[in-house]
C-alpha cells in the first residue's frame, strides 16, 4: 500500500492554491472546533444531523426528534467536511495536500472548489444507491478526495512523488503507481467484502466523477496525461518527471 507524502509538481497557472488551503483548514476547523475531536469523543448528534444516511435521503427512515437540522439532500455536502476520528482526517488531508493543488491550477480557484463538492456529491450518492436502507451515518472527505486523485491522474500520471511503501519504506514512485494500487484496493474491498465500516463506493463514484469532470472543467488549454497537442509528452511534464 502506498501512502503519499509529496510530489515535485509546480504551478503553472496559479500563485498558490488558496481553495486547497481554505479545503485543509475547514476540514481541520470543524473537527477540531465543531466535532471537539481535539478533547474527546467525537459528537455522536453532530454525524447523525450533518452526515449522510442513505435511509434518511432515501426517504425510508427519519431522524430522532432533535436531529433535523437540515434537509436531507443538502447532507451529501456537510458530510464531505466530518470525520469519524484523528487517523481518519489526517488520512485523507495527507491525500489532499499532496494531489489537489496541481488540479487546483488546472481548473482555476472557483472551478476547483465546485469540482470538489461535486466529486463528494457523487460519492454519496454512489454511497446511498449502493445500500439505500442503511442507517449508517456516512462522513470524510474521502469520496472528494478520490475524485480530487482520479483528476490528478488524469493529468498528471507519470510525474514522480514521494510516498510509503507498506506504510515505512519512504520511495520516489510515478503517481500512477500510487493512485492504481488506492483504486485497485477500493475494487478488492467491494468485490471480496472484507470491510463493510468503509464506504468503499463512495470511493468508486468519487473517483469516477472525478476523472469525467476534469475533462470538462480544467482550463482551455490543459493537456491531459502530460501531453501536448501534438499528442506527445510536453517538455515541461518531461522535466518534472525526471526531478
Amino acid at each position: 500500500m502506498f501512502v503519499p507524502l509529496a510530489d515535485s509538481n509546480p504551478l503553472e497557472h496559479v500563485e498558490r492554491p488558496y481553495v486547497t488551503w481554505g479545503l485543509l483548514l475547514l476540514n481541520l476547523f470543524v473537527f477540531v472546533a465543531l466535532q471537539h475531536g481535539a478533547f474527546g469523543e467525537v459528537s455522536e448528534a453532530g454525524v447523525l444531523a450533518y452526515g449522510t444516511i442513505p435511509a434518511v435521503v432515501t426517504g425510508e427512515a427519519v431522524l430522532p426528534e432533535g436531529y433535523e437540522r437540515l434537509p436531507a439532500a443538502l447532507s451529501l455536502v456537510t458530510y464531505m467536511f466530518l470525520h469519524g476520528g484523528w487517523l481518519h482526517l489526517l488520512g485523507n488531508m495527507a491525500f489532499l495536500w499532496v494531489f489537489a493543488d496541481n488540479v487546483e491550477d488546472a481548473m482555476g480557484h472557483w472551478r476547483f472548489l465546485a469540482f470538489y463538492l461535486l466529486c463528494g456529491i457523487a460519492a454519496g450518492l454512489a454511497h446511498v444507491a449502493a445500500d439505500p436502507g442503511s442507517e449508517v451515518p456516512l462522513v470524510g472527505a474521502s469520496g472528494a478526495v478520490a475524485g480530487v486523485i482520479s483528476a490528478y491522474l488524469v493529468l498528471h500520471p507519470n510525474i514522480r512523488l514521494w510516498a510509503l511503501v507498506l506504510m515505512k519504506i519512504p520511495l520516489r514512485v510515478p503517481a500512477a503507481w500510487v493512485i492504481g494500487a488506492w483504486f485497485a484496493l477500493q475494487i478488492w474491498q467491494i468485490a471480496t467484502s472484507a470491510d463493510q465500516e468503509t464506504a468503499w463506493w463512495a470511493h468508486v463514484g468519487g473517483f469516477l466523477a472525478g476523472a469525467v469532470l476534469v475533462v470538462v472543467m480544467r482550463r482551455p488549454g490543459v493537456a491531459l496525461f502530460d501531453r501536448d497537442p501534438s499528442g506527445v509528452p510536453s517538455v515541461s511534464a518531461q522535466r518534472r518527471t525526471e526531478r
